[in-house]
């Protein structure tokens, strides 16, 4: 199988995930607890997996220096874009109680929030079309990661979707749409950067770090705090602690 193609398709499984936990939320009324939960522990998936991929490997190829501005450079596009959406009605799109608007309750929220999803996949999928620039197979702790911390964010955020009236449609449009692109944004992740200097590479994979820890900080550990409250840090570490030890595994 050409390499720029399997890129597409782990892509395509890593937002599968959304499609996944949409699914469970739109046919299984699972309590806001444990949606909490499983939020925190896919945070701490996600810390994890940050910390010992992505950003260890951009110092290692590119700098401390280089890994620096590009992670902030991420974290500041995320946070500006996403400040954007949030003013369009997308601030609460991964929460799963009534906080998310209706169409009724502000026009035009529903494409912000389908585009705030967006937003938050794009570049976790870049991140694993860049693993394969190489020759070695996909960072299995970064899909694992990605994998599990996509299950809750679909399951979170469809469940605010049906409590805001969304249709089926509607839901399973927006993760089905964005399980695509995902698709789409790792393969050309790859096909891009194939060949780009590993300072490059490093500097990129820095940019997505930064916007990832971003959209944790913003939409993901929020809902996982507001129901969790105590048990919040307790689960977030054993998710870090599950990301470790594939890392470990893996090495």
């Amino acid at each position: 199988m050409p390499t720029w193609l399997e890129a597409g398709l782990w892509g395509l499984v890593g937002g599968a995930a959304l499609v996944l936990g949409a699914a469970v939320a739109w046919f299984v009324r699972v309590p806001a607890k444990i949606i909490a939960g499983i939020m925190a522990f896919g945070a701490g998936v996600l810390i994890s997996a940050l910390a010992f991929e992505l950003v260890d490997e951009a110092v290692r190829e590119g700098g401390a220096v280089a890994t620096a501005v590009g992670f902030l450079a991420g974290a500041v596009v995320y946070v500006a874009a996403n400040a954007l959406l949030d003013r369009h009605g997308a601030r609460h799109r991964k929460r799963s109680g009534e906080q998310q608007p209706s169409e009724n309750d502000q026009p035009g929220s529903g494409a912000a929030i389908a585009i705030g999803a967006l937003l938050d996949g794009i570049p976790e999928s870049v991140v694993l079309g860049v693993s394969l620039i190489g020759g070695g197979g996909v960072g299995t702790a970064v899909l694992a990661a990605i994998f599990i911390s996509n299950v809750p964010e679909g399951l979170s955020s469809a469940a605010g979707m049906k409590r805001a009236g969304r249709s089926a449609r509607y839901v399973f449009g927006v993760w089905g749409g964005i399980a695509l692109i995902s698709g789409l944004a790792a393969l050309i992740g790859y096909v891009t950067l194939d060949g780009v200097s590993p300072a490059v590479l490093a500097v990129i994979t820095a940019v997505a770090a930064g916007a990832i820890l971003a959209m944790l900080a913003d939409t993901m550990i929020p809902e996982a705090f507001e129901q969790a409250h105590v048990l919040t840090g307790l689960i977030t570490g054993l998710g870090f602690l599950t990301a470790l030890a594939v890392h470990l595994s893996g090495g």
